[in-house]
């Protein structure tokens, strides 16, 4: 809708002749007055879509919170943005349109628009569907006994994502007078081009299929990869994500687990831990024994250690008589707990014993001479 850059009567019965010539006044085909009434447009569109997004907050949710079904408050909450952004965009183009540009201009104009729509019905299309995903799938999914279907949902939502967007940009772009097939067909001669740069992106991609058909590790796995240790949090199908034990998130390309080395300590049947202990020289063979007598009673005794232990006397030391301590701790429990708790009572027992740890000395003799 185009109008002439004539002021209305009403505007010009009212104002002084001073502001009237100011009004009068044209900047790029439009008069002031033509400007001014279009920001004005656009800057109620942008109340408007404000106090609706308000409004919404406030009385939409407490209207649908009243039924029993949760699909009225999942479109409400997923409509919100979208809503406010289509009347922004109406207002955009009720402003713009009505001023006098060149006719390429308002073809640009035009179809730009006509993308921004597509796009503004894509982001509303694509929000629902992800969240009817995490309303309904992912709660199934999540009862189910097997892993594989909590590996596949997150590619699946990507993936569904993905598709949803490319859809409504090739609409958009169709919708704008754009020669989409064009497009494809260009992309299509330098695909070849794309799929150099490409390379490491398509390494990545089979290396989260074989991730997933070899399963060297799942969801929820501790493991151990390039210097990086902690708990895998996402398998997706470019990147791995795993929280270090440092709390920090790092994000690995798939291709690194086909060609590195990928220790998965979730899967270990147990923990070994080897402690060695150091007595005095002056400790007798009969007080090695009870030592070693005093380790074995106190594996034994703990349910959090497997049954396979070792101690023994092993090393004539230069300050000290070694004895190792060789035990396992049982799957599932915690690594640092049980070494501090096993640790405690040796200390205990071989202080109530009398069993005195060695530290570093010297003796040193010193020698007089005759003069």
């Amino acid at each position: 809708m185009r109008i002439t850059n004539e002021i209305p009567n009403w505007v010009q019965n009212n104002v002084s002749e001073g502001i009237l010539d100011a009004l009068s006044k044209t900047y790029y085909h439009n008069t002031i007055y033509n400007w001014t009434y279009s920001l004005l447009i656009i800057l109620g569109a942008v109340l408007v879509a404000r106090a609706l997004y308000w409004g919404a907050k406030k009385f939409g949710k407490i209207l649908v919170s009243r039924t029993k079904s949760k699909l009225d408050d999942l479109l409400l909450d997923k409509m919100e943005e979208p809503a406010a952004f289509g009347i922004v965009l109406i207002g955009l183009w009720w402003g713009v349109d009505r001023l006098d540009f060149p006719e390429t201009a308002h073809g640009f104009i035009s179809n730009t628009f006509q993308v921004l729509i597509a796009i503004d019905i894509t982001w509303f299309v694509a929000r629902t569907i992800d969240a009817l995903i995490e309303q309904y799938l992912l709660p199934r999914v999540q009862k189910t006994e097997g892993d594989l279907d909590d590996q596949l949902l997150p590619i699946l939502r990507k993936g569904l994502r993905t598709i949803i967007w490319i859809i409504g940009i090739i609409v958009g772009l169709n919708n704008a007078g754009y020669n989409v097939s064009a497009l494809l067909a260009g992309v299509g001669i330098g695909g070849l081009a794309m799929a150099m740069a490409a390379k490491d992106f398509v390494a990545n991609i089979f290396g989260g299929v074989t991730v997933f058909v070899d399963k060297p590790f799942k969801v929820g796995d501790r493991i151990q990869i390039d210097g990086f240790d902690g708990t895998v949090t996402e398998i997706g199908i470019r990147s791995t994500r795993m929280n270090t034990l440092a709390g920090r998130m790092v994000t690995i390309p798939n291709h690194k687990f086909t060609d590195s080395y990928v220790e998965n300590v979730s899967v270990e049947p147990s923990r070994k831990v080897k402690l060695v202990l150091g007595l005095t020289y002056d400790t007798s063979s009969e007080r090695l024994e009870e030592a070693i007598q005093i380790l074995n009673e106190i594996a034994l005794a703990s349910t959090l250690i497997e049954d396979n232990h070792v101690a023994s006397f092993t090393d004539f030391g230069d300050f000290s008589l070694g004895i190792t301590f060789i035990y396992y701790i049982k799957k599932g429990e915690d690594v640092m707990h049980v070494p501090s708790d096993i640790n405690k009572q040796i200390l205990t027992r071989f202080n109530a014993a009398k069993l005195e740890f060695a530290f570093p000395t010297q003796t040193l003799h010193a020698t007089l001479s005759k003069n």
